[in-house]
């Protein structure tokens, strides 16, 4: 084999990048240890957001991938369900709405609403919210399904990468040669060069409650908790179904290496945060709890582009919890940049020679 591109790594950032890249008439081949969305992507809940992102470069990519995401989301539970913001006490209120402002300055359709009005929305949601704001453009898939289906058609070789450079990838299957390599190992991507941590993320899912939550909802302070840079754990409530009438129960976040550890206080924690917002959920049964890497990088951006020290080298890494979302933009922007395209958003702020990256 002598492909024209060799994608490491099998999650949902690397199969967007393969399709691109295939969809440009490029010979691609995935290769990861362990197979399609079998690490970070599989540990999430699908989401596909704007609602979380300020104006900048990760929303203009957002909503690049939103505008892709319906067209490539198919059989992969693809919903456009629309996300709910609520502010809990009358402190977060203005900053809410001032962060709703912002976004529809930058093109984003967010809807204030008032507390009765986010209950007409969401009828078991707690009374004592203090405002909302509805954002019809979130939606949410099957992060798995969505991984195979982007890469529908395309070579997949389970094999343990050990050292790449710009025209090879070295695996414990042989050397395999190549025009380029693109760099999609997510958490795991700081073995190639590029500053990247794992952040611990756990999710709680209950038993089915079909049709009682409708959008996903979550806390203001979650926007915070997803801008913020600390390591000790911390958690915000986000509450949404999914199509078989199970409920996933997040946030929580923490930099603590690759310990895979799910801990009773997160799970405490992360149930204490969604009874406040829906109290119904304190009779509801919790199936079961999973936890995942998210891909850190320290300036929250992700990385994009080739590597300044390895012609032929790539990146696509460092999403962190949006890598579902942001997929769909970051594999089109890679596979144009590759093949000298112009690109639909402006790579700058996602290049790797950005002082905060490398290592």
């Amino acid at each position: 084999m002598h492909p024209d591109v060799v994608v490491v790594g099998a999650g949902i950032v690397g199969a967007a990048c393969a399709q691109a890249l295939t969809a440009r008439g490029l010979d691609v081949l995935v290769v990861d240890r362990h197979g399609p969305a079998a690490g970070t992507s599989a540990a999430g809940e699908g989401n596909v957001l704007v609602s979380d992102k300020g104006p900048g470069p990760e929303l203009e990519l957002a909503r690049a991938s939103r505008e892709l995401w319906p067209e490539l989301a198919q059989d992969a539970e693809w919903e456009e369900k629309g996300g709910l913001v609520v502010a809990t006490t009358e402190q977060a209120v203005e900053p809410l709405r001032a962060f709703a402002a912002g976004q529809r300055a930058a093109g984003i359709d967010a809807c204030e609403l008032t507390a009765q009005e986010a209950l007409s929305c969401e009828p078991h949601l707690n009374p004592g919210v203090t405002a909302a704001v509805h954002y019809l453009q979130d939606a949410q898939l099957n992060p798995v399904k969505a991984t195979r289906t982007l890469l529908r058609g395309i070579r997949v070789l389970q094999a343990e990468t050990s050292a790449v450079d710009g025209r090879s990838v070295t695996t414990d299957r042989g050397v395999l040669h190549c025009g380029a390599v693109v760099n999609a190992t997510g958490p795991w991507a700081r073995r190639f060069g590029v500053n990247v941590l794992p952040r611990r993320g756990v999710v709680l899912v209950t038993t089915p409650i079909p049709g009682t939550i409708r959008h996903k909802v979550y806390d203001a302070d979650y926007v915070g908790a997803v801008a913020s840079g600390e390591a000790d754990l911390q958690t915000s409530g986000v509450v949404e179904s999914t199509q078989a009438g199970t409920v996933l129960i997040g946030s929580s976040r923490q930099r603590k290496g690759f310990d895979d550890t799910i801990e009773s206080k997160v799970l405490k924690a992360l149930a204490r945060r969604a009874i406040a917002m829906f109290p119904m959920l304190a009779g509801v049964p919790v199936m079961r709890a999973y936890g995942g890497f998210r891909p850190y990088a320290p300036d929250h951006l992700p990385i994009i582009g080739e590597d300044p020290r390895t012609p032929g080298l790539w990146h696509a890494t460092g999403h962190e919890g949006a890598g579902v979302g942001l997929a769909p933009a970051t594999g089109r922007l890679l596979a144009e940049l590759l093949t000298g395209a112009a690109p639909h958003v402006d790579p700058h702020p996602f290049r790797v020679d950005r002082p905060e990256v490398l290592v």
